[in-house]
């Protein structure tokens, strides 16, 4: 059975991240991909310049569309933008039982932010608690507790026990570490499991928490377990990666590649 996988959030032109990559994502690890856009945004490799976002009536309304007609059987939620949508996205999702996977958008890879207080707010109070996972990096992860950002592994672990005790499974991503590994921590009931990678100095790394989320999304609704998932999101994800080399998308930082398998 091919899963069908649904994306709740923003619109990137440039193709590289929001919905555009997480469709792409989720076909490449052989999901059916639908949508709920909740913003439009003006941007390209080189950063966002503007953010508009759709009515919270709106994005309940194609979120409702969906779960009305078609069987969903993994979640992806990214972007939401402000309290209001958070809280329709919600009501739609709650009490449905799907497979929730979370990337929580704060800011673009150019570093705009993305995100204001109150939608942090709304975001802890009305996604985390219906969240199967959730898949920070360490900018987030400091966001969403209020902390200094992890410097090494035993903080990043501190902080994805901290979000873990909030209830979803979180999957923590260390790329912001200095040195010559990316380790990546998934903390659930089973306890902490470490996932190890060397670091990569390639050009395509624009949107890769949406490839990953959505990868993810896609894995647990495939295989049903979530640490096979995340084994197999991440080395999707870093395939794609380096096959960015071979795309030329603007001049700044460019896509992944999520179709790197076909172009073998």
């Amino acid at each position: 059975m091919i899963p069908n996988i649904l994306s709740i959030a923003g619109s990137d032109p440039s193709g590289g991240a929001g919905v555009q990559a997480d469709l792409k994502a989720i076909a490449a690890n052989g999901g059916y991909g639908m949508a709920a856009i909740t913003a439009l945004t003006v941007q390209n490799t080189q950063g966002v310049s503007d953010v508009v976002l759709t009515d919270p009536g709106l994005v309940a309304a194609q979120v409702d569309a969906i779960l009305t007609d078609i069987r969903v059987d993994a979640v992806k939620i990214g972007m939401l933008g402000s309290e209001t949508i958070c809280e329709a996205v919600a009501g739609c999702l709650a009490g449905r039982g799907v497979q929730v996977v979370v990337d929580p958008v704060l800011s673009s890879t150019s570093g705009k932010t993305l995100t204001g207080q109150q939608a942090l707010e709304g975001f802890l109070h009305y996604i985390v608690p219906l969240s199967t996972v959730l898949t920070p990096n360490l900018p987030e992860a400091a966001v969403l507790l209020g902390c200094d950002e992890a410097r090494d592994r035993g903080e990043m672990l501190d902080q994805a026990e901290q979000l873990h005790a909030l209830g979803p499974a979180i999957l923590l991503k260390g790329g912001h570490l200095p040195g010559p590994q990316c380790p990546d921590v998934l903390v659930d009931e089973t306890g902490p499991h470490w996932f190890e990678a060397e670091r990569m100095d390639m050009p395509g790394t624009h949107g890769t928490g949406c490839t990953l989320s959505s990868a993810l999304a896609t894995q647990i609704a495939v295989l049903g377990d979530l640490c096979a998932a995340v084994a197999n999101a991440k080395t999707y994800t870093r395939n794609a990666i380096l096959g960015s080399g071979g795309l030329e998308v603007g001049q700044g930082v460019g896509p992944t590649d999520h179709f790197f398998a076909l172009r073998r």
